[in-house]
């Protein structure tokens, strides 16, 4: 199993959502307002006056077949508008309960 954590600009909710439907990946927990910026381009997302957009997160457990499906699925979208972006990191899970 691996776990998928996906940050992304909140006008991307709809098409996060949509993709794991689409994806068959039911399981997640959302996290609504996430602050942050990005590593080499990202705009500081905020909520303040400065910088008023917000980011939300999803995090996922997946089997490993799906997690290539779903990066390729993810980078498509990153593509769509690299000025909101989205990102997704994968680990190991090495035990669930």
């Amino acid at each position: 199993m691996k776990a998928v954590f996906i940050v992304f600009n909140q006008a991307n909710t709809e098409r996060v959502e949509y993709m794991l439907d689409q994806l068959s990946i039911r399981g997640f927990t959302f996290f609504e307002q996430v602050q942050g910026q990005g590593t080499k381009t990202g705009e500081p997302r905020r909520g303040t006056h400065t910088w008023p957009e917000m980011n939300s997160a999803i995090i996922t457990v997946v089997e490993e077949d799906k997690v290539s499906t779903l990066l390729k699925t993810v980078q498509k979208l990153d593509k769509r508008n690299k000025e909101i972006g989205v990102r997704a990191f994968v680990w190991n899970i090495e035990a669930s309960v």
